[in-house]
């Protein structure tokens, strides 16, 4: 697929992305925008912002962050092919969480009035983007019914499943999760301690389950990692 305006080549989206479900007309329309990088570590969004825009991901990885109970928690990861701060765009309503560049970011980015002006013109575009966030609060809301439902290596079992089919990349040594996570980030993201996360990690590790490094996971035995995602609780 070929940037507008001549601009080289563009990555493949994820599949189920938004960007990945519209026709090339209309998408060539919404990345008419302007682009922009983002370095490692970079915040695009921050959560209570007033700002309007909204981004379209091209190219990397991005995690959604925001502050509980004084605490940031880890929401989610978003991939190629995904909206940024679309809720904000559509309802001008402060921004709800903090987006940060995993690693190198490309993104398009529209400003409010273009957005509002995109879905009158493509109503069909609109039930994507508002799909995709019912589809998002499902996700979260999935996740908290888990912390009351289930155990934390099942919880972490399911994090690392839902992740390997956002982000994750066939190596000869299994599925390795393409962005860097802390123990602790997985931790806030399945409302469990980091000390209960760590343990949970070297239990699936020595089972050969998953192998570890530096902030990174490889899902080495995807068959017995999803018996594990669905154990009942004890």
């Amino acid at each position: 697929m070929t940037r507008p305006g001549g601009r080289g080549v563009l990555p493949p989206f994820a599949p189920g992305s938004f960007l990945a479900q519209l026709s090339p007309s209309v998408l060539e329309e919404l990345l008419a925008g302007r682009q922009r990088t983002f370095a490692p570590g970079e915040r695009l969004l921050r959560e209570g912002g007033t700002d309007t825009h909204m981004f379209l991901l091209l190219r990397g990885f991005v995690k959604i962050t925001a502050v509980m109970d004084g605490v940031e928690t880890l929401l989610a990861i978003r991939v190629p092919g995904d909206s940024l701060g679309e809720v904000a765009a559509m309802s001008g309503r402060p921004r709800i969480a903090t987006v940060t560049a995993c690693g190198r970011v490309l993104t398009v980015v529209r400003t409010q009035a273009a957005v509002k002006a995109f879905i009158r013109a493509h109503p069909e575009a609109a039930a994507l983007m508002t799909a995709a966030v019912g589809e998002r609060l499902h996700w979260a809301n999935r996740r908290r019914a888990d912390f009351f439902t289930y155990s934390v290596e099942v919880r972490l079992a399911r994090v690392l499943l839902d992740l390997s089919r956002t982000c994750g990349r066939s190596t000869d040594a299994g599925v390795l999760i393409d962005v860097q996570l802390t123990q602790a980030e997985l931790a806030s993201m399945i409302g469990a301690g980091e000390a209960t996360v760590q343990k949970a990690i070297r239990n699936l590790r020595e089972r050969g389950l998953i192998s570890t490094g530096y902030r990174r996971i490889t899902i080495v035995d995807m068959a017995e990692l999803h018996k594990v995602s669905e154990e009942p609780d004890d």
